[in-house]
């Protein structure tokens, strides 16, 4: 049996004198080592894509983190220096991709910037620093140069009782990394919350219209699939959805051949 094709989305990096349209190396790793799937990044290049004809090559759909941050603009917000980076290029990319995977039914996993993208792209808004509230906690990564210590575990998640994800890692209170400045704001209609953190910040989403795997989380469970049991189970999950809707294309093509 061949393996499924994740489709990876990337950011637009300034280096060298160049632009390039770049990922961190663990998302792709997660995808090939976690799902035992073949990571296909997607350049940035916004309405340039023809989603349905990446769409027809591929399984499924990993949104990674970022530090850039999705543009206030698509979700009523005001920008500003201080909320930024941003990436327009990326969000005229990932939003449509997003809606496009979505109704054509296909396993998403999104994290980070990828859970604020899911949020926008539904009609949602974010929160663009959520640890200026009052009773929130500091989410942001720790000021450390050791990725280790960046991507450390930070605070414990609740799951949802009964809910998808605690399908996948049971009615669990799991402890996570923390490396966001935003945050889900006004949750968008066709989201379900399925975990948040003890001073509430949505933590994980799923997607109502997808009835596989369709989950979004705030934290980043790429950087410890190899050695946490949460992280791992999210993986291995993900990417039983791919083959299993990779079965199913692949029945329909015979069926109609």
């Amino acid at each position: 049996m061949r393996k499924p094709v994740v489709l990876v989305s990337t950011d637009i990096k300034p280096l060298d004198g160049f632009e390039w349209h770049a990922v961190i190396s663990a998302y792709v790793e997660a995808v090939a080592y976690g799902s035992e799937a073949i990571p296909l990044t997607l350049p940035a290049l916004g309405p340039a894509i023809d989603l349905d004809s990446v769409l027809d090559r591929v399984d499924g759909v990993l949104l990674t983190g970022a530090r850039s941050n999705v543009h206030p603009s698509l979700y009523g917000g005001e920008a500003n220096e201080a909320n930024g980076p941003y990436d327009m290029r990326r969000d005229s990319t990932t939003l449509p991709l997003i809606r496009r995977a979505i109704e054509r039914r296909f396993p998403i996993f999104a994290i980070c910037r990828g859970l604020q993208e899911v949020n926008v792209a539904l009609g949602g808004s974010l929160i663009p620093e959520v640890h200026e509230l009052e009773g929130r906690r500091d989410h942001r990564a720790p000021d450390a140069t050791d990725q280790d210590a960046r991507f450390a575990l930070a605070h414990h998640v609740e799951i949802s009782p009964g809910g998808r994800l605690s399908k996948v890692l049971g009615d669990a209170r799991i402890e996570v990394n923390s490396l966001h400045r935003q945050a889900v704001g006004r949750l968008a209609a066709g989201l379900s919350v399925e975990a948040t953190a003890e001073d509430g910040t949505v933590e994980a989403a799923s997607v109502d219209a997808v009835p596989g795997f369709a989950f979004a989380t705030q934290w980043h469970p790429e950087y410890w699939v190899g050695s946490d049991a949460a992280s791992r189970r999210l993986f291995a999950a993900f990417g039983d959805a791919l083959r299993a809707h990779m079965r199913m294309r692949d029945s329909v093509s015979e069926a109609a051949e």
